[in-house]
């Protein structure tokens, strides 16, 4: 039995060192083909107009560049955070769902009311709800106030 998941480890570890072998020499080749085309640019702007302006040209490219993956990233990073939240507020609504939905947490209820009875217990219940009620309004305020973090 740990012989089949060993071998299956084994085998899923080597296609991965495969695949990301060939995405490395992938990357280095789309480098290299990037570097002699802005060579190529630097060498045109350079002949027509002068160092200088083949210089401005190629740090103008560049910095279009860096701008798209910037805004790329940002772009990523604030779908990746609402996703989360969003996973967050599914897991929370599920686990008090799922607490409720539990027969033992039910028999374990409804032996307590038997046992103290519902005229001694109403009181506790009222306090209870009230206490709830405060701590879900701070919880709100405080995703309020972090909902935006400084960077």
């Amino acid at each position: 039995m740990f012989q089949r998941i060993i071998d299956g480890i084994s085998a899923s570890t080597g296609t991965t060192i495969r695949l990301t072998s060939l995405a490395a020499g992938t990357a280095f080749a789309l480098f290299i083909t990037t570097c002699f085309l802005c060579a190529a640019a630097f060498i045109s702007v350079l002949e027509k107009y002068g160092p200088v302006q083949a210089c401005l040209a190629g740090a103008g490219i560049f910095f279009l560049l860096t701008l798209a993956a910037a805004g790329s990233y940002w772009g990523y990073k604030r779908e990746a955070q609402k996703r989360a939240r969003i996973t967050a507020e599914r897991a929370a609504k599920s686990a008090a769902a799922s607490m409720l939905a539990d027969p033992m947490l039910l028999a374990t209820g409804l032996q307590i009311v038997r046992a103290i009875g519902v005229k001694r217990l109403l009181p506790i219940l009222a306090i209870g709800g009230v206490a709830l009620g405060v701590m879900a309004s701070r919880a709100g305020a405080a995703e309020d106030a972090s909902a935006e973090p400084a960077e």
